[in-house]
């Protein structure tokens, strides 16, 4: 009995290093708690979808060797009222140089790809979520659902706003 309980014990501590292993990058609209983000005042903006207004907040930061930074960037212009794709891109691209395993990066840039009729690519960004996301993802699940809407409208991406 003492062996099973060990076991158990076992099982329970790999699924919790495995759960912890896929904390969220936290998406680029959903604001952290207070005073635990320098980048508060971006996703403040971005939740607002006040995209100019994350743009400055960025700039200002002007933290480009920082994956997050990178990322928001890419998410931010990508968003913007006058979206900037080829920009976008390449901040997404950045941002997967300093982190490949940047799930936020990845799911953004796929919806990218779908934005800019690019299925090909979107499937190989969600391939690396899939690879990285052992459990279920909110990334992964995001561009998965983005992939399949995409699909079902004949290859024309549809916002989800």
């Amino acid at each position: 009995m003492k062996l099973l309980a060990n076991a158990a014990a076992t099982v329970r501590t790999a699924l919790l290093a495995v759960g912890l292993l896929q904390l969220p990058a936290f998406a680029a609209d959903q604001p952290l708690p207070p005073g635990t983000d320098k980048f508060a005042a971006v996703r403040t903006s971005i939740a607002k979808r006040d995209w100019d207004g994350a743009i400055r907040e960025l700039r200002n930061l002007n933290d480009v060797s920082n994956a997050d930074w990178n990322n928001l960037m890419g998410y931010s212009l990508r968003k913007s009222g006058s979206p900037d794709f080829a920009a976008s891109e390449r901040y997404y691209d950045i941002a997967l140089r300093i982190d490949p395993q940047h799930r936020g990066a990845l799911e953004y840039s796929g919806e990218l790809y779908l934005m800019t009729g690019d299925l090909s690519k979107a499937q190989e960004r969600m391939a690396a979520l899939e690879n990285l996301c052992v459990l279920p993802c909110a990334e992964r699940l995001t561009l998965r659902d983005a992939i399949e809407r995409y699909k079902a409208a004949g290859n024309r991406y549809e916002s989800d706003y």
